[in-house]
Formats: C-alpha cells, sequence, structure tokens
C-alpha cells in the first residue's frame, strides 16, 4: 500500500488546517488508521488513531478536544482536521496503517507497518 499525505501548510496560532491522506490499494477499510507527528530533534510521536470500523478513535492528550480523526472508506482516505493550532503542534505529520488488518487503535509507532511521505506542518506564533 501506499500513503500519500497531504494538506500541511504555514499558518498562525489559532488556525485550523485539516490533512489528508490517500491510501492505494484494496482494503483500506479492514485497517486502523493513525496519525504521528515528529518535530527537529524530536522522536515521532503519536496524534491519534481511528479503528478500522470508524467506531474507535485515540487521541495524544496534547491534541484532545482540538483535533479530530475521520475516515471516508468510499475514497480510501483519512483525515486530520487540526483546530486551534498552536506553535508547539509544528512538525512533520506522518499517517499510517497498522500492520495488521481488523486490529484496533494503538499508539505504539511499531504497529504500524506502513507510512506516508509527511506533510509540514508550520505554526506562527
Amino acid at each position: 500500500v501506499q500513503l500519500q499525505a497531504s494538506g500541511g501548510g504555514l499558518v498562525q496560532a489559532g488556525d485550523s488546517l485539516k490533512l489528508s491522506c490517500v491510501a492505494s490499494g484494496p482494503n483500506f477499510s479492514r485497517y486502523t488508521m493513525g496519525w504521528f507527528r515528529q518535530s527537529p530533534g524530536k522522536e515521532r510521536e503519536f496524534v491519534a488513531a481511528i479503528s478500522w470500523t470508524g467506531n474507535g478513535r485515540d487521541y495524544a492528550e496534547s491534541v484532545k478536544d482540538r483535533f479530530t480523526i475521520s475516515r471516508d472508506t468510499s475514497m480510501n482516505t483519512v483525515y486530520l482536521q487540526m483546530n486551534s493550532l498552536k506553535p508547539e503542534d509544528t512538525a512533520v505529520y506522518y499517517c499510517a496503517r497498522r500492520r495488521t488488518s481488523l486490529q484496533p487503535t494503538a499508539r505504539g509507532s511499531s504497529l504500524y507497518g506502513s507510512w506516508g511521505q509527511g506533510t509540514l506542518v508550520t505554526v506562527s506564533s
């Protein structure tokens, strides 16, 4: 599978952005999807995940109540709506697909086997 993330950009604090990640290949609906981010000098960190059913969602504490993850199986796309952006949200954002199908949400990056190329989000103060 190939994952293509887009939607990043330069915004001001308090603004919103919506990231998209399109997955190629079959069986998109059978996989939990996640978003991770990595800032310069920091390790990649979990942001959000949505289960293959679409009913389960998990968020990092730092983005809870500001970010919303969703998916459209008809479009093979997972989204990350980011509101009330802060300078500390500045990072390269990656979408990822869990290694194994029909699994619940997870925060560990090692559980994800396919990764997109990343899209840069820069939030100025």
